[in-house]
């Protein structure tokens, strides 16, 4: 044994080739933490001092080869000050340098995912052979960061400086196939044969028939193009990046500056900029946003897969309404991989549903992501049936029909009568209290919410939602099933609207009162995409149907009368009363003509202008501050709201619904993220400026402690 530590060994194997295998003690994965990176200097240490060393296989003993560097200690570590950030990350490259500095040449064994410091860490080795089986790639733009282990320095000199500009802006993935043709791994093999054919590579470069010191000298030099080549890539790869990336996210082109600023470099230079660039960049919004975000995403799949631990394996599901609704759960369901049935009362219905999840499927094979043969045997994992037959092998029954309480009661309760005892149904419901749906049960207990948001197949999140009378194993049963449909559940307790409805509301609220107010809709619109929604309000209302949301906001306002009660009539309940629902008939703010593919483009319409026109009832002087603060504030106190009463577990549950279920913009990082970052003093005031507006806009006394206590919802 040439190193025994706890996150990696180095031992010989034969003829003075030695292993050197990350294999993390206690964890599941491999990462990057403060361990991992200490050890890995001493084990380099080692290495470097034994005489008879010939060469150095890199490998895991684990099913991942290194996931990245531990998120879980950014916090902290970003709070450092700039001299000692650098500090930490000038040693950590002088980690990564010892390593490829090792006078022998290297491989790198990629058994599975190798992601950020785990393929910088391939990057350092002089070969790299990968699985057919794992992925590689460096996504730290999505944390809002640039690679930080000389990833911008090497992958450009390795893989050429515009294929580098694209792995690193985008963070993406990079399959076998897509890695071998670019050039960032040397082979690709099954991954039975990956210990054999990499060792295979080393003997032959210890051999001499591969040049390693070659390999070496190109990463640790300039990038082989001359000035003129240099501009040309840069000055076309920025202009791309920067318009994907677009304003809100400035790490991809950062990171793109980054390597244009070291390419003409040798490495120790080169690295002093990267852990420039790296820096400035974790002193952004963004990176704090995201960041927290990723933590926040981990904590709920935590607690969901704490709450799906009671819940067994849900074999057979069944859905109640074959509409766009009922059709989209029955094709999640079924593709992966949990058998349903899917009730109707009409063959119109059962058409329209197995419609939908056949177009859903057909997609899928459109787009090579699925073969002919396993969409055939998907949808015939889809049993249409006008009937109860079989209901009674189903664990779990999903209500998805109309959105009427009487008519949603009537159709639970005859479900109870031809399910198992054991069996639990849940209700696809968006506002109507599970607690008041229960009462017309005889198992109470033994139902809840399953919220799911539209369209189904794309949007992840589902809402759990716990009625008074609701048992744990039912919760338990139903967060299992939603994790076997491949969706990331948050458990809420009963409330109208539950979490992100009830959230959503004010904000559409505050979007009334704006039009009121004299704003123009398609201003609005505008300023809060540039904000980072995926759309403007006005636009979202045309796309859930107008009519949908003036029924919703009609079980709010009886819900909550002090603050979501209208005391005039705003642009929203003009537009339901002129029939004009949005997207599904085609008139609603905007008009809706049929491109060339068939999907709805989104047109002005004169007489939505004039409508608007009518809706006002003053003209106040709006900037795009004055807009956003009035959309925001509503929906932030609201969501305050939720954690003081207990409806959210706790507020990464809260960020993370809003960024799944309305598409919340991530590098904002949630609605108590966002009061974070302003800080609750400075929110407080905010909101006071705009108190005449009535109780949404008055923060609650929490926030007002927050705001004395200097405190905030994330540390």
């Amino acid at each position: 044994m040439i190193y025994q530590g706890k996150a990696l060994t180095a031992k010989y194997l034969d003829d003075g080739i030695a292993e050197l295998c990350f294999d993390l003690e206690g964890d599941s994965v491999n990462k990057f933490n403060r361990l991992t990176l200490e050890e890995l200097g001493e084990a380099t240490a080692a290495l470097a001092a034994e005489a008879s060393l010939k060469g150095v296989l890199v490998t895991s003993g684990k099913s991942v080869f290194i996931v990245g560097a531990d998120i879980t200690e950014f916090t902290e570590l970003f709070k450092l000050p700039d001299a000692d950030l650098r500090e930490w990350a000038s040693k950590a490259n002088d980690i990564f340098n010892a390593f490829e500095d090792l006078p022998v040449p290297t491989v790198a064994a990629i058994n599975g995912v190798a992601l950020g410091g785990g393929f910088e860490m391939c990057l350092a080795c002089d070969f790299r052979v990968m699985s057919s089986a794992a992925i590689v790639g460096l996504p730290e733009v999505k944390l809002g960061i640039n690679p930080g282990f000389g990833g911008t320095v090497r992958l450009p000199r390795v893989i050429g400086c515009d294929n580098a500009m694209l792995w690193v802006a985008t963070g993406n993935q990079q399959k076998p196939d897509a890695a071998l043709k670019d050039g960032g791994v040397d082979a690709v093999v099954a991954p039975d044969v990956l210990h054999e054919a990499s060792l295979d590579l080393l003997k032959n470069a210890i051999a001499g028939e591969f040049d390693y010191q070659a390999r070496r000298t190109e990463k640790t030099s300039p990038v082989k193009l001359n000035d003129i080549e240099r501009m040309m890539s840069f000055t076309t790869g920025k202009a791309m990046v920067a318009q994907q990336a677009g304003r809100n996210m400035p790490a991809p082109l950062t990171a793109a500056k980054s390597m244009e600023r070291n390419a003409g470099l040798g490495r120790a230079e080169a690295i002093e900029v990267e852990i420039d660039h790296f820096i400035k960049l974790v002193r952004t919004p963004q990176s704090a946003a995201l960041v927290g975000l990723f933590l926040s995403e981990q904590a709920v799949s935590k607690a969901a897969r704490g709450f799906a631990k009671a819940g067994g394996h849900i074999k057979q599901a069944a859905v109640l309404g074959a509409g766009i609704m009922g059709g989209g759960i029955a094709y999640q369901s079924a593709y992966k991989g949990t058998p349903i049935l899917m009730k109707d009362i009409a063959d119109a219905g059962l058409e329209l549903g197995m419609k939908e999840a056949g177009k859903l499927l057909a997609k899928r094979v459109s787009r090579g992501r699925m073969t002919a043969d396993k969409m055939s045997a998907v949808l015939n994992s889809i049993r249409p049936s006008l009937n109860y037959d079989g209901f009674d092998k189903a664990d779990v029954i999903v209500e998805a029909v109309v959105e009427n309480p009487k008519v949603k009661r009537a159709v639970l309760a005859e479900t109870e009568k031809h399910i198992r005892n054991d069996a639990v149904l849940a209700s696809n419901t968006s506002t109507i209290s599970i607690t008041y749906l229960a009462e017309a049960l005889e198992r109470p207990e033994n139902f809840c919410g399953m919220h799911f948001f539209n369209p189904v197949h794309a949007m992840p999140l589902v809402e759990v939602i716990r009625g008074e009378k609701t048992s744990d194993s039912t919760v338990a049963r139903v967060v299992k099933y939603a994790l076997q449909m491949g969706k990331t559940p948050i458990v809420v307790n009963d409330c109208p609207g539950f979490y992100v409805n009830r959230v959503l509301f004010p904000y559409f609220a505050g979007f009334d009162m704006l039009v009121r107010d004299g704003a123009d809709f398609r201003k609005v619109d505008k300023v809060m995409e540039g904000f980072g929604m995926p759309m403007g309000p006005a636009y979202l209302m045309d796309v859930v149907g107008i009519d949908t949301g003036y029924h919703a906001a009609e079980v709010m306002a009886e819900g909550f009368p002090d603050r979501m009660r209208h005391d005039f009539t705003g642009i929203s309940q003009m537009m339901f009363e002129a029939k004009r629902y949005g997207q599904k008939n085609g008139i609603g703010f905007y008009r809706y003509e049929e491109d060339a593919k068939g999907k709805p483009k989104k047109c002005e319409d004169d007489s939505a202008l004039s409508m608007a026109e009518s809706a006002k009832q003053a003209a106040v002087t709006l900037s795009d501050d004055d807009i956003i603060a009035r959309m925001m504030i509503p929906m932030c106190i609201e969501t305050v709201r939720c954690i003081d009463e207990g409806i959210l577990r706790d507020p990464a549950d809260a960020d993370m619904g809003l960024v799944m279920g309305i598409g919340f913009p991530v590098f904002r990082g949630g609605a108590l993220r966002f009061i974070d970052q302003m800080g609750a003093k400075a929110f407080c005031e905010m909101a006071d400026r705009y108190a005449d507006l009535g109780p949404l806009y008055q923060p609650t006394e929490s926030l007002r402690q927050m705001a004395n206590n200097g405190t905030t919802f994330f540390k």
